[in-house]
């Protein structure tokens, strides 16, 4: 039986890689701050355990670290992020407190992750983080949101390192665009929904090879500029 970590999965996109994946006979480890109701629902139909983890706290990341210890797994997903309300207030209005928790959650947890758990991953396993085309240097046409481009930029960084680094290994690393997704983060004029985000990018990572490894890539399947 495959298994897959999942970071950030009480709700939206993570929950939805949640039921995907365990519907498909994944064993899932779902980690949450809390788990939601619709969480503890899903653990109860399937192969799902529900592991408590804040990503920006670092020493919850080591205990899950020990926690996993001996365990092997396929795919390490990591689905945490966060949109900070400040960052809504443009040039000039820059939260730093704000920015700094931006990185924590979406920059440096998928790094510290990978260094703590990729023993754990099996050979031709992947590493996914969540990105947006947000963090894209090309795309950028309308400037804003300080806080959340330039922590997504450093996350596809990451993960272009990482597959530079593990290449070795035989471990794959992508950055993964979900589309403009109706979530409490994409707000209800977003463009998709999470079921038809989620299935795209499961996707992708099941035709996923070590020669695609590096790249940034959408729901839809289309590569997405730097």
């Amino acid at each position: 039986m495959k298994t897959v970590l999942i970071t950030g999965a009480s709700r939206g996109i993570g929950l939805e890689f949640v039921r995907q994946y365990s519907e498909d006979g994944w064993r899932v480890l779902a980690c949450a701050r809390q788990a939601s109701p619709g969480l503890e629902n899903l653990a109860k139909k399937g192969e799902v355990r529900i592991l408590p983890l804040d990503v920006a706290d670092r020493n919850q990341i080591a205990s899950l670290g020990k926690a996993l210890f001996g365990q092997n797994f396929d795919l390490l997903l990591n689905n945490a992020g966060i949109y900070p309300e400040s960052d809504s207030g443009g040039f000039g209005k820059t939260d730093y407190d704000d920015w700094m928790k931006a990185f924590a959650v979406n920059s440096m947890a998928p790094l510290l992750l990978a260094e703590t758990l990729v023993p754990m991953l099996r050979k031709g396993g992947t590493i996914a983080t969540v990105t947006s085309k947000m963090g894209s240097l090309a795309d950028n046409t309308s400037g804003g949101s300080y806080l959340y481009r330039t922590s997504k930029a450093a996350a596809n960084m990451v993960m272009k390192n990482l597959a530079l680094d593990l290449a070795p290994r035989g471990l794959i690393s992508v950055a993964l665009h979900p589309g403009w997704v109706k979530t409490d983060m994409g707000g209800p004029h977003a463009l998709i929904g999470v079921e038809e985000s989620v299935s795209g990018m499961k996707r992708v990572l099941d035709r996923i090879t070590l020669a695609d490894s590096g790249k940034f890539v959408g729901f839809d399947g289309i590569e997405v500029p730097w």
